[in-house]
């Protein structure tokens, strides 16, 4: 499993780096990523503002069928919390999501 975890989270890293305006820090032992994804608030969708991580995880929870945490609840305001622990199919289709849900965004 901890070669299949260092493979999803590789994979995961690159997709982080695909998103316009996303960073992320590489993770060390963990089965998550936490993106700062600060640029996003202030942006809007069909009436949807973001203002904050916890705004943007809803937003990507409606519209992208994604679910995500606040990194609100880390003490960490700008940044979201996101899961690896799943099928390397699942990743792609979800960063996908995530992805088109961003550019959504304006």
């Amino acid at each position: 499993m901890v070669k299949e975890f260092t493979r999803r989270k590789k994979r995961v890293m690159e997709l982080l780096k695909e998103m316009p305006n996303v960073t992320c820090t590489d993770p060390q032992g963990a089965f998550y990523v936490f993106p700062n994804v600060s640029h996003y608030f202030g942006k809007s969708f069909e009436g949807q503002v973001i203002n904050n991580s916890g705004d943007l995880c809803m937003y990507l929870l409606n519209s992208a069928h994604i679910s995500a945490v606040s990194g609100d609840a880390f003490g960490q305001p700008g940044y979201i919390r996101i899961s690896f622990a799943n099928s390397m199919e699942n990743i792609e289709e979800g960063f996908k999501r995530i992805k088109a849900g961003l550019e959504k965004l304006s």
